[in-house]
């Protein structure tokens, strides 16, 4: 008798080489049509209809109806850690080791999910584990916001008052596919890349999960974090 989480399941929905190229172009938190994921995964458009109906039959996609189309995204970021965390692993798993995407764009600033990975993201960590932002254990995922970290993240904008009453953690670390160190995500993690959007430091590329710092933007992020 079959006890816990059924993770063979989740694992072979996405061990399928169409399903997964589908999953990692939904990384920056976009919403594809089918005939947008049928491009990315090189197979027909019934094809990956066949492919998206099952990862939403398993709750990793969703879907929502607009108008004559309908688009699919990630069920929500804890899929976004799961694929995170694979790409960590298959990367590790290939010989010779150089970690995350080869493109030095992505490796330094980059969306995942709704927070800033690469680099950057891995920067703000660190800043905030050596200010004593966070508590917590640095080395479990789930962590929480300091006094003294919210009067730091108050000076770019970001106030409790922006996060949502939701089940999601407000700060937690993920492990970084490029750096193999941890960024910042959860609420916290979305609230600040809003922030550097809308300060216009950064700007995410269109159809990429680059964010791309203008040289002033970086120059101010950095002065922020010292």
């Amino acid at each position: 008798m079959r006890e816990g989480p059924d993770i063979a399941r989740i694992a072979a929905l996405v061990a399928d080489p169409a399903r997964s190229s589908m999953l990692l172009a939904l990384m920056d938190g976009r919403a594809l049509t089918a005939t947008e994921l049928a491009g990315v995964g090189g197979i027909t458009k019934q094809t990956a209809s066949g492919h998206l109906a099952k990862l939403v039959e398993g709750e990793v996609l969703c879907v929502e109806a607009q108008g004559r189309h309908r688009y699919f995204r990630l069920a929500g970021p804890h899929v976004a850690s799961l694929l995170e965390a694979l790409m960590v692993f298959s990367s590790d798993a290939v010989p010779p080791l150089r970690t995350g995407p080869k493109d030095p764009a992505l490796r330094k600033a980059r969306v995942c999910y709704d927070h800033l990975a690469g680099e950057m993201g891995v920067l703000i960590f660190d800043r905030a584990k050596k200010g004593g932002w966070l508590s917590g254990d640095l080395t479990r995922p789930d962590l929480s916001v300091r006094d003294d970290g919210w009067a730091r993240l108050a000076e770019i904008g970001v106030t409790p008052d922006d996060l949502s009453r939701s089940n999601r953690p407000v700060c937690r670390a993920c492990l970084d596919w490029s750096q193999r160190r941890h960024h910042l995500a959860g609420q916290i993690g979305k609230a600040m890349l809003d922030r550097l959007l809308a300060l216009s430091w950064a700007r995410r590329l269109p159809s990429s999960r680059v964010v791309s710092f203008s040289p002033e933007g970086e120059r101010r992020f950095r002065d922020w974090l010292r």
